[in-house]
């Protein structure tokens, strides 16, 4: 569906746009929160007609809420909620009631002009955006604690004051978590091993073969360099031959 923008909405366009939305969104919230109107030609002419006083409305407006910004940014509301020693409230802080604490402080807000995604579950300190105007925020903290005294401490130290328990649990679990990636590190190289063990098995097994080849060599040429047995049985030869020439003088 396409509508005429009437001020600035956030992540869609500026006063006077025409842009193409859902028609549900259109419906339900842009027609009857009078942000926009259907894009038929009335009423572009309507708008163009109205167009210097819209603008004129919207500066004088805005300028207000610049005024009124400056005086409402990085107040701290004051949220007293029960809550478990682990800091998780019994129950929730959600946009009405961080309205409500800042009207109490003396600015009237609406719940709809507080930007809260999901409700607070746990004490602590929070930046909840505040919308004053179509084109001015402002931040105010909502500051959730069981009272009046651990909210003074935790402004000054700046996070939720837990039990003591529940701090050693959450330093037992980093711990842990850093304990966990430690034991990751040696099985990750334990994995990469199998091949260095291959390659290392591969080079001592190359090495015995060739002290082998080297013995088995030294063997060989052992018993080739030395064939004694033969001068022997020539010695033989020359004592048997000489002895049957003196054998042969005596006859004679």
């Amino acid at each position: 569906m396409e509508v005429i923008l009437l001020e600035r909405i956030d992540k869609l366009g500026q006063m006077g746009d025409v842009v193409n939305v859902k028609s549900g969104y259109a419906r339900n919230f842009l027609l009857p929160q009078k942000k926009a109107l259907r894009a038929t030609d009335a009423n572009k002419q309507h708008f163009e007609a109205e167009r210097a006083q819209l603008e004129a409305s919207n500066l004088e407006h805005r300028t207000d809420a610049e005024k009124l910004g400056k005086k409402l940014d990085g107040l701290s509301v004051t949220m007293i909620r029960q809550a478990g020693e682990a800091g998780q409230l019994y129950g929730s802080v959600n946009a009405r009631d961080i309205a409500n604490g800042v009207t109490e402080a003396g600015f009237t807000v609406t719940r709809q002009q507080v930007e809260l995604a999901h409700p607070i579950k746990n004490l602590g300190l929070f930046d909840v955006k505040v919308t004053l105007h179509p084109e001015v925020q402002v931040t105010v903290v909502a500051n959730v604690a069981r009272s009046e005294a651990e909210a003074k401490t935790q402004t000054k130290t700046g996070k939720a004051v837990v039990s003591t328990e529940e701090e050693e649990t959450q330093a037992a679990a980093a711990a842990a978590a850093e304990a966990a990636e430690t034991e990751a590190e040696p099985k990750a190289k334990k994995k990469a091993k199998p091949a260095e063990i291959g390659e290392e098995e591969a080079k001592a097994v190359e090495e015995a073969a060739d002290e082998a080849v080297v013995e088995q060599a030294e063997e060989i040429f052992e018993e080739g360099a030395a064939p004694q047995p033969e001068p022997e049985a020539e010695a033989g030869d020359e004592a048997a031959g000489k002895a049957e020439d003196e054998a042969g003088d005596k006859t004679e």
